[in-house]
């Protein structure tokens, strides 16, 4: 059985997103290394020394049709510099979640991210005709939060301790969404954030 979405590889102007696989390994753990993102309590960014079993991790989950993971690929020297994924794949629905997405410190803040996104809320809904895509992060996330925000996803809810962290506390999750009918003007919007003048 075929699996969807299918394979597929998203290019912009300053980003790429290709299939992830074990030859980006070696640039995703220097990735990881900048910033210590790790490090982070309120998120989940492999260690340099768990980048190939995260990798590994993905690909299962890529199998079993639950998650479409992809490198994320700076344009100008093709280098890996972070991981995104679609996941919690409805296919019956043509509903997904993009998340588990890090960059290294270095691109953050720039256009990369509303790129990356623009390019898998295109696909989403111009391709693969979702009905939703939905973003969650932790309550306590605030630039997460902010970022989605930016994006034009509405936030739903929040699912109190709905997940346990390394740390052992417990995870607030905020779940945010953009419905198909509200693309035209989320896709408008970042159109004009991505051309506009800095």
């Amino acid at each position: 059985m075929a699996l969807w979405p299918e394979d597929v590889a998203l290019t912009g102007q300053h980003v790429c997103l290709v299939g992830l696989s074990q030859s980006h390994c070696a640039d995703l753990q220097e990735a990881a290394a900048d910033g210590a993102l790790h490090q982070l309590w309120y998120t989940t960014v492999p260690a340099p020394d768990a980048v190939a079993a995260e990798i590994d991790r993905r690909l299962s989950l890529r199998q079993a049709g639950s998650m479409q993971p992809f490198a994320i690929l700076r344009k100008s020297d093709m280098k890996p510099v972070g991981m995104t994924t679609f996941m919690h794949i409805d296919a019956e629905t043509r509903r997904v979640e993009i998340g588990s997405t890090w960059y290294r410190a270095e691109v953050q803040r720039g256009p990369i991210n509303t790129e990356c996104k623009f390019l898998m809320l295109h696909h989403a809904f111009e391709v693969l005709d979702c009905v939703a895509v939905e973003f969650r992060t932790h309550f306590m996330n605030q630039q997460s939060r902010r970022a989605i925000e930016r994006l034009g996803a509405k936030l739903d809810g929040v699912l109190r301790s709905h997940m346990k962290l390394a740390n052992g506390t417990l995870r607030d999750t905020a779940v945010y969404s953009i419905l198909q009918n509200e693309w035209p003007t989320v896709k408008a919007h970042l159109s004009y954030e991505m051309t506009r003048p800095r």
